[in-house]
């Protein structure tokens, strides 16, 4: 064949997206219009952490959160300006978003018909995957059982009303952050996906089940060892293919297709020598894009700043521009399947389904992936410790973390710190906006609609319907999410980490002696809060840290993520803890630490250490050290048994004396 016949018969491209958002829905409309002038295909919208967990942005929980990890929806007004310009019946739009899914969905479809734009014709895709959420992100709202019938409410109306819109994207891409083996990543997605399919069965004609499981799509990770993670796609393809064919009788091949959008590790992305997660970015997107058989659909990737904080404009287009030079440079869409018939890899993919067969008999005992929930935690919880232990010991290398560490300074890293970083005014003046939303509003058809919706929610009818209409009424974030809550209930998912006494004590003995020391000259037993402030729900760093203190013998408190600085205030009174540690990971460990600490002082705990962990750039750091807390951890300080033994420190009686 000629080159010039190759070049004819490519493949088209797969969706090129970056994922985005920040500060506030005029800033990242401009953003998004920006990066589709260079070449993007599709739209990847983030959101804040208010809009993700259903409180409006003058919540006391949205306090440091407004624009800070995404963009902030609070009504209609917001979504109408996040997409000024951009006509929404052109375009495929991924909207990462779960427990307020129905409610996002609701907005971009009033957007939408207000644009003129044929509902019917609108193409994307909302994430809509409250199981992960319990296991690894945090940002569920209600209940596993009512939740999992508002997942199945979305996919009912878009297969009536939205036909080629994705209504549930099973993501295993946090499974893999959380520490997933490949096997757990695999079993753990299928399990939610059986889940959602066994949701909707009864719910729709026979005839028309086989097109509702063809819109079920998944959004995945792909990591370093990037051999391992191409047989891990293709074990998801057949295993997908199995599932549908046995488990459900799906006949039509076009209906099994494992369909999915990725978005390459951001777990291994290191904050030293943040230059190299560059390769990384690259290795990983080639193991989801190598084999035809199974090659992602949409790809987004990470900065190679995304450890230090939020990436500027030009980072994410260093990013996008990656992906057009493998799309539309290479040959490689001018190819067959490049690893078919490979003994190596045919071996490896088996390998991995066998595991994910067993894993998955396992969730089935346990009642499938809404029983298993504590289970699948723990082992997230598990796996990872495994992980982290490898690193310590040098087991596992990080080229410059544990190896390879000398370097010379980095130019990329300019005046600016190599991050964008959102103004603090933003979150004022979107409270300004909201107040001015509400002030001009409807007040009647405002509760009139909340009445409707919150009627819906109770007698169990789809919420699709009340949510739209809700919408186009003014309702806001806050208040459609706070009748969700009326009617099922909040929820506090399993931490993983159990507070019993641990027998992992290999490479502890110095560490578990000084803790029974400090502990002989305390009294009683060393007690570690660890708390999680805010709504970050990226729990993985407060788990393992955790995690490792029991496995030191010191006495542990964690209730886990979302608690105001003055709940956990109160649970150190009530436990009387020798040392705090607080993990933030949103960018808002400013104005967090700082309430915290005045109400220490105010409840006469201003002499317990209060140690830190998170992303923090080092300028707040130095403030945060001049502001009283003991102890600053970034990703950089890898070596959790060097941070108990700090911890042991802080907390010694003796120490204190001295000084």
């Amino acid at each position: 064949m000629s080159q010039t016949q190759q070049k004819q018969n490519r493949d088209r491209p797969w969706l090129i997206r970056t994922y985005a958002g920040h500060s506030t829905a005029k800033a990242s409309n401009a953003l998004y219009r920006s990066n589709l002038s260079k070449g993007q295909t599709g739209l990847s919208v983030a959101f804040d952490l208010p809009t993700q967990t259903g409180y409006d942005s003058d919540h006391i929980l949205s306090k440091g959160e407004v624009g800070k990890v995404g963009v902030p929806v609070c009504h209609l007004g917001d979504m109408r300006t996040l997409f000024d310009e951009i006509p929404l019946d052109q375009m495929n739009t991924s909207m990462t978003i779960n427990a307020t899914a129905p409610w996002l969905l609701a907005l971009y479809v009033a957007v939408a018909e207000e644009q003129g734009a044929d509902v019917s014709e609108l193409q994307g895709t909302v994430q809509n995957d409250l199981i992960k959420e319990y296991l690894s992100r945090g940002t569920y709202i209600c209940p596993p059982k009512p939740s999992l019938k508002m997942i199945g409410d979305v996919a009912e109306y878009c297969y009536t009303h939205i036909p080629k819109w994705n209504p549930m994207n099973v993501c295993s891409y946090h499974l893999q952050e959380a520490g997933a083996t490949p096997q757990q990543e695999l079993a753990f997605a299928l399990a939610t996906a059986c889940a959602v399919l066994d949701e909707l069965k009864p719910r729709v004609p026979a005839e028309d089940f086989e097109a509702l499981c063809g819109r079920i799509s998944f959004f995945v990770n792909a990591g370093i060892r990037f051999v391992t993670e191409m047989c891990k796609m293709r074990a998801f393809v057949d295993l997908w293919d199995e599932i549908l064919v046995e488990r459900y009788g799906v006949e039509n091949p076009k209906f099994r297709r494992f369909r999915y959008g990725v978005q390459v590790n951001s777990l291994g992305l290191t904050e030293q020598q943040p230059e190299n997660n560059v390769y990384r970015i690259l290795i990983e997107m080639l193991a989801v894009t190598l084999s035809k058989k199974a090659r992602a659909r949409a790809v987004q990737l990470p900065a190679w700043n995304e450890a230090l904080g939020l990436p500027r404009p030009w980072d994410q287009q260093w990013s996008m521009r990656m992906q057009q030079i493998l799309a539309y440079e290479t040959d490689l869409l001018e190819f067959d399947d490049l690893f078919e018939d490979n003994p190596a890899v045919d071996a490896k993919v088996e390998e991995l389904k066998d595991g994910a067969r067993h894993e998955l008999a396992t969730l089935d005992s346990m009642g499938g992936a809404i029983g298993a929930i504590e289970y699948m935690k723990s082992r997230l919880v598990d796996s990872n410790a495994d992980r982290l232990g490898r690193i310590e010991a040098g087991e596992t290398v990080v080229v410059g973390v544990n190896k390879y560490t000398t370097t010379e300074p980095s130019p990329l890293q300019s005046e600016d710190g190599g991050i964008m970083r959102v103004d603090p005014a933003v979150e004022a003046e979107q409270i300004n906006r909201l107040n001015e939303w509400r002030a001009t509003r409807d007040a009647d058809a405002v509760k009139a609609a909340l009445g409707a919706l919150r009627e819906a929610a109770a007698m169990g009818q789809n919420i699709m319907p009340a949510s739209i209409a809700a919408a186009k009424a003014g309702v806001t974030t806050g208040e459609w999410a706070e009748q969700m809550r009326a009617v099922h209930g909040e929820y506090r998912g399993p931490t993983g980490v159990s507070g019993s006494p641990s027998n992992k004590t290999e490479g502890l003995d110095e560490i578990r002696d000084a803790v029974d020391a400090v502990s002989t000259r305390l009294g009683r037993r060393l007690k570690f809060l660890m708390g999680k402030p805010g709504l970050d729900g990226h729990s993985n760093g407060a788990e393992q840290i955790a995690f490792r203190a029991r496995d030191c013998g010191m006495e542990i408190a964690y209730e886990g993520i979302r608690l105001t600085p003055e709940e956990i205030v109160k649970a150190a009174l009530e436990d009387e803890a020798h040392v705090i540690g607080l993990s933030i990971l949103s960018g808002s460990h400013m104005p967090l630490v700082e309430d915290l600490l005045e109400r220490m002082r105010n409840a006469g705990l201003a002499d317990v250490p209060l140690i830190v962990g998170g992303i923090i750039p080092d300028e707040d750091a130095q403030r945060l050290l001049e502001m009283g807390v003991a102890r600053v951890y970034t990703p950089k300080d890898f070596e959790l048994n060097t941070i108990m033994m700090d911890i042991v420190a802080l907390a010694d009686p003796k120490a204190v004396a001295a000084e």
